[in-house]
């Protein structure tokens, strides 16, 4: 159970190849997190996170098999792991894909696999999860959005859509907790200069992995509902929301 102090002893992670989920686990192995579970498609990345959380000195290290997309097993494989391992503290929802928007919107395949990837089967993994922290009446969801959710872009808008069904999602599931003893935490990162946007040229406000998992742990320490990474985001798209559409679409990309 998460102390008085805000650190979880043991933490599941959807997507448990995502450099962001890494970094967030690097940071709660040491302030006490002795179980780490680490859930997705098997990799070399996947195994080299689970190495890494075993260095880090982590007791229990596993890794399990999990796909977003495969929605008919998405409440086997949930009680698979809690019966496996007991109450989680934390479930962070890492998984994703960017895509190259040149491809996607020309390709109504690769469109509704990215859309599956990160919004439609990723809630509904979450809803399997949700029922589960219900029931121990304790824990966290912390849930990886993006600022691009807020207000899609010309240059990004099928990524971007696809957070922003994610992020309203989180919001709701979110409320539909409330009392229940287990809370919903939504990160929403500007452009994350890493292993996902390697090649791109980074846009203002940029952030990065590290930084992101910093603000995640202090989010898990004070039960915060909305995470902006940096900061300054809430402000800057408090006033992107306002601007007119015909000066949204002249937005660079």
């Amino acid at each position: 159970m998460i102390d008085a102090i805000g650190r979880p002893q043991s933490v599941l992670v959807l997507g448990g190849a995502s450099e962001i989920a890494q970094a967030i686990v690097a940071k709660l192995v040491p302030a006490r997190c002795r179980t780490v579970v680490l859930a997705g498609r098997e990799s070399a990345r996947l195994a080299e996170a689970a190495e890494a959380a075993r260095a880090a000195g982590a007791d229990v290290v596993e890794t399990v098999a999990f796909d977003t997309t495969d929605v008919d097993h998405h409440l086997a494989f949930v009680d698979q792991v809690f019966d496996r391992f007991g109450d989680f503290d934390v479930v962070i929802a890492a998984a994703g894909i960017l895509g190259t928007q040149g491809i996607l919107e020309r390709d109504p395949v690769a469109t509704a696999s990215l859309l599956a990837a990160n919004f439609t089967g990723l809630a509904a993994a979450l809803v399997a999860v949700a029922g589960r922290l219900r029931q121990q009446g304790h824990g966290r969801l912390v849930v990886l959005s993006s600022v691009a959710g807020i207000r899609a872009r010309k240059a990004n808008f099928v990524y971007g859509s696809s957070k922003a069904g994610l992020d309203a999602f989180a919001q709701g599931l979110g409320d539909s907790l409330e009392g229940t003893g287990v809370g919903v935490t939504i990160v929403r990162p500007g452009f994350v200069v890493g292993r996902m946007t390697e090649g791109m040229a980074p846009a203002p406000f940029s952030t990065t992995p590290d930084a992101v998992a910093d603000a995640v742990v202090k989010s898990i320490e004070s039960g915060a509902g909305v995470v902006y990474v940096p900061s300054v985001l809430r402000w800057v798209f408090a006033l992107m929301r306002l601007l007119p559409q015909v000066v949204w679409r002249r937005m660079p990309g």
